[in-house]
């Protein structure tokens, strides 16, 4: 069985790799569920991990019914990943009514060439599973990363087995609560890879700070943050 981890830092794909994973997915901010990591970032861990790599491609936060020009931005990290030799990449596109946009993910897979392709946890979300399975099958996708459409994997179990029965040439890959209690269970019915985090905080300042960085108030599925411009119009106004 594949482990492929979910790492979000340079220090987490280098214990990741020390820890015999065969496979890393690099991201930033596992907070949101992940966001395209940035240049620096993807540029050290290329250099210092020999093991594959998948990149995640998600220009922000929230849902993953993206414009175009965000559509374009993903091509744009999609090319950038294959000029610097990164084994894979792991994206996905929804339409608004959570449907499969297999039109724009299959150009994403054109995009990717001869890049692995998993297609990640938006999977979750879709309105009809098994038909989303037959639509990524027919473009060439290699992974889709799943929890069965539960909050985790062992909650998802039961849909995530059937849909490692109905696949023909894609692997299923549950993820989401995999931990070294439960893995046992997945081999067990067969499948072929896992996908886990294995988070664990480590305390970086002595004493925590007055004021918080974190916004829990920006944590949303189906709002994203913009910078208002009446907002931004009224307050310009005031000062100049």
């Amino acid at each position: 069985m594949l482990v492929e981890v979910c790492a979000n830092s340079l220090q987490s794909a280098l214990n990741a790799e020390k820890a015999g994973a065969d496979r890393i997915e690099l991201c930033s901010e596992l907070a949101v569920g992940g966001i395209t990591p940035s240049y620096g970032l993807l540029k050290k861990v290329k250099e210092k991990v020999t093991i594959p790599i998948h990149v995640l491609i998600r220009p922000r936060s929230g849902d993953f019914t993206f414009s175009e020009d965000e559509y374009e931005i993903m091509k744009k990290d999609i090319a950038l990943c294959r000029d610097m030799g990164f084994e894979g990449v792991v994206a996905g596109i929804l339409y608004e009514d959570l449907r499969l946009d297999i039109d724009r993910t299959s150009r994403l897979k054109e995009a990717a060439g001869p890049m692995k392709f998993t297609f990640h946890r938006a999977f979750d979300w879709v309105v009809e599973p098994f038909m989303a399975l037959e639509e990524l099958e027919n473009i060439g996708v290699d992974y889709i990363l799943s929890s069965g459409q539960q909050n985790s994997a062992p909650e998802g179990i039961a849909m995530l087995e059937t849909l490692h029965q109905k696949a023909a040439s894609c692997k299923i890959m549950p993820g989401s609560g995999i931990r070294p209690e439960n893995i046992r269970k997945f081999a067990e019915i067969g499948f072929n890879a896992v996908h886990l985090s294995a988070v664990k905080f480590e305390r970086t300042l002595k004493q925590t700070p007055k004021v918080s960085m974190n916004s829990p108030a920006f944590l949303k599925d189906n709002e994203i943050g913009i910078s208002d411009f009446e907002t931004i119009g009224r307050i310009v106004n005031e000062v100049k």
